[in-house]
């Protein structure tokens, strides 16, 4: 059987309606953690001027595979194995095989977007997929990241602080990041906070911009 989220159910449109507007000039999009497949070919069915590019660690793959296998769309091509290693020459491995720039100005995504990664990650991972970025990102290239942060080390809610409580029980690694800790990172690899948007229950769409 597919793999199945209702959370990508429930938080499919909100998240798209921002992606229409922040990709609306994109092309090429690399999803980091595409996790069932369900966003992805959501998304790819209502962005066709967008190619979807899948990633995820491999024993995800198979059920990502069900998902677009089914819906049959041109714009999602095989889903590919990518993940956030820590110590790594590149951060993220392996690497995938990169289509041109839609600029032309070499290869790279010109978009890339993640849901509910960073919170499950521990720290060093990370920092591991920011340093990796640099590898796969064209020039001003636009960075979607959904999900919950704290901000100045405060939740926002007691959902999200209970949230945290049972992510850190089940692995101490994990846990909501700090937003300010994120924007410095992403600023040390050149990319630039140019929105923070409120969305359902309790998270945010968070958008950078390489190069500024």
């Amino acid at each position: 059987m597919k793999p199945h989220s209702p959370a990508c159910e429930r938080n499919r449109e909100p998240i798209l309606a921002v992606l229409r507007e922040r990709f609306a000039d994109r092309r090429e999009v690399l999803e980091i953690g595409s996790g069932t497949g369900q966003h992805a070919v959501h998304f790819a069915a209502a962005m066709p001027w967008l190619r979807w590019q899948c990633s995820d660690r491999a024993e995800h793959l198979p059920g990502i595979r069900m998902w677009l296998d089914e819906a049959g769309l041109a714009n999602t091509p095989a889903p590919i194995a990518l993940a956030a290693v820590a110590g790594s020459a590149t951060g993220l491995v392996p690497m995938p095989s990169l289509p041109p720039a839609a600029d032309g100005r070499g290869p790279g995504f010109d978009a890339v977007f993640s849901a509910n990664t960073l919170h499950i990650m521990g720290w060093p991972q990370v920092e591991a997929l920011f340093a990796g970025l640099a590898n796969v990102l064209a020039e001003q290239a636009t960075l979607v990241v959904y999900g919950p942060f704290n901000y100045q080390g405060r939740y926002t809610s007691d959902s999200n602080r209970e949230f945290d409580a049972w992510l850190k029980a089940r692995d101490p690694a994990s846990g909501l990041r700090d937003a300010e800790a994120v924007d410095a990172l992403a600023a040390g690899h050149g990319l630039s906070l140019i929105a923070d948007l409120a969305m359902p229950a309790n998270n945010r769409c968070r958008v950078w911009r390489r190069g500024g």
